[in-house]
Order: C-alpha cells, then structure tokens, then sequence
C-alpha cells in the first residue's frame, strides 16, 4: 500500500522482553481506539512510500498510552530490532468518522473558507502544524490567509458542500489583503 492512501499511527519505540514484542509509541488523539488491531502498515525504508504489512497476534494498550505489540512471525529480539524506530501507519479508510466542527486536516485540504464577517476568503491549500496552533492555509487570488484552528475560529464545518464557515479574529483577514 501507498504511504499517500495512509495516516500516521506513531512509530516503534523500543522492544519488550526476550520474545520480540515491541512497544508503539501512538501519535494519536485515542489510544484506545487502536487497542486489538490486527495489522499495521510500515515504513520500512525511511524516503520510500511503499508500505509493509504486518499482522499483530495481539495489540494491547499500556498504561502509558502505548501499545504492546506482538507481530507474527517476529520471536526474538534480534527480529525486532530490526523494526525499531520505523513509522507505523494505517489506511485513511479506518479512521473515525468526524462529525460537527471537528475534521481531519487532510480531509480540509481544498475546501472552501467563507468568514462570517469578511464573506468568501478562498481555498484551503494546507494545513500548517505547529506545536502552540495550527493554521488554516488559505489561497485568495495570489495571497495566502492564515487563520488559527480553535473552537473559536471554526464556525461549522459543511462536509456536503465541502465549506468551513470562520470567525477570524477581528483585523486579521485585512492583515493578509492589504498591500
């Protein structure tokens, strides 16, 4: 499977016992979610899109959010070792469905963007991570506008017609228009 039709699960953080489990270290919202999931898809050459899969004999959630992992087929910790520190991922297909203002930020990617004060803004582009925000990427035209996500600045989010309604905060949007 291609790394393209994928989400990041987390990465494999260290082994456990002599018996090759290993323990994966989750980036996600719900850990336990993924407790008792029989497959993973990993990323075993680091710059390669192509996609590993491995079945799971068990997927047990730790007290630290972690999952404690046994794959088929690896016994040891030699085996394991060779998995250590390779991204873990899992098909989009498999995710929670999302309802109200929450969304996936791959799922916003080309979007419309109205504000409920500035009317049309434009189309999202991408969406920017960062440790203290995110951002809404916006083309208008030639300019790109950014605006924070919060339960603040998301109004609605209309999956249907693929339009997320804002409330930016005030003066922002000018920021970006002006020269």
């Amino acid at each position: 499977m291609n790394i393209d039709n994928c989400f990041y699960l987390g990465f494999t953080q260290k082994i456990i016992g002599h018996k090759g489990e290993l323990s994966f270290k989750l980036d996600v919202d719900s850990p336990s979610s993924y407790e008792g999931i029989q497959s993973v898809l990993v990323q075993v050459q680091e710059k390669d899109k192509t996609l590993v899969p491995f079945f799971l004999e068990s997927a047990n959630l730790q007290n630290n959010g972690n999952l404690r992992c046994k794959i088929e087929g690896i016994d040891d910790q030699t085996a394991a070792k060779s998995l250590l520190g390779k991204s873990l991922f899992l098909p989009l297909q498999v995710l929670p469905k999302l309802s109200g203002n929450k969304f996936y930020f791959h799922e916003v990617i080309g979007f419309s963007v109205t504000d409920q004060e500035k009317g049309e803004l434009g189309t999202i582009d991408k969406v920017l991570e960062y440790p203290k925000s995110n951002l809404l990427s916006i083309l208008k035209g030639e300019k790109e506008i950014l605006i924070p996500i919060s339960d603040e600045t998301i109004v609605s989010v209309n999956r249907d017609k693929k339009l997320i309604t804002t409330a930016a905060p005030k003066g922002l949007i000018d920021l970006y228009l002006e020269n």
